[in-house]
């Protein structure tokens, strides 16, 4: 929590390059600036999510990076902010921390709460997912990446790894809410690999050990 013990700092995700795919996914469904591929970006969650907006504010003047999103809820609230330059978005970074009296070390350890994988996607499956999705559609026949972080915002970390990692389709991210949801598609094998990279990314972040809420 923060000196004053009134805002906890859920999420704190440094992205060193944007892969292609989620800085387009950005660009769609962000309502702020969007980044381009290679930029870095940073995530940060707080709860109460009406604080956001202060950080947003710290942010903007101590540093010249962008935000893409900031989405304010009640309980939670996130920022995304992005720069060609990685000293500027670490620089924001620091600012964040410093107002909030932190150490990167006082996140929330993310946690992966649920993963799986469904081979083969049935044609009317992929037809109700692609319905609701913001990125690439999945095809009938392919295999169908579902991982879920909590807190929310490390979605986007599992996300640009697992791009890193193998050839596959970003069909959705969801980094806010109480768990972050990422989908994606392609081949089995590629599926498989995706996974992996997701799962360790997550399980190799440090933060603050916490009570990690249920999905059902």
């Amino acid at each position: 929590m923060s000196g004053d013990g009134s805002i906890t700092l859920r999420s704190y995700v440094f992205l060193d390059s944007l892969q292609p795919q989620l800085a387009a996914f950005l660009g769609v469904t962000g309502r702020g600036f969007p980044p381009v591929k290679d930029m870095a970006s940073l995530w940060v969650e707080i709860a109460p999510g009406i604080a956001i907006n202060k950080i947003t504010d710290i942010c903007l003047k101590a540093t010249r990076v962008q935000p893409a999103n900031q989405v304010v809820e009640r309980a939670f609230g996130i920022l995304e902010l992005h720069d060609v330059d990685q000293g500027e978005v670490r620089q924001a970074g620091q600012a964040v921390l410093g107002h909030l009296e932190m150490e990167e070390s006082d996140r929330l350890k993310p946690a992966v709460v649920s993963k799986q994988i469904i081979r083969a996607i049935e044609p009317m499956h992929a037809q109700t997912i692609n319905r609701n999705r913001n990125g690439s559609m999945i095809i009938p026949g392919e295999s169908l990446l579902i991982f879920e972080t909590a807190p929310a915002a490390y979605a986007v970390f599992a996300a640009n790894e697992a791009e890193k990692a193998a050839t596959v389709k970003l069909i959705h991210v969801q980094p806010y809410g109480a768990f972050g949801r990422l989908m994606m598609s392609g081949d089995e094998s590629q599926v498989d690999s995706a996974m992996d990279a997701a799962a360790r990314a997550i399980e190799g972040l440090s933060g603050r050990e916490h009570e990690v809420p249920r999905t059902a």
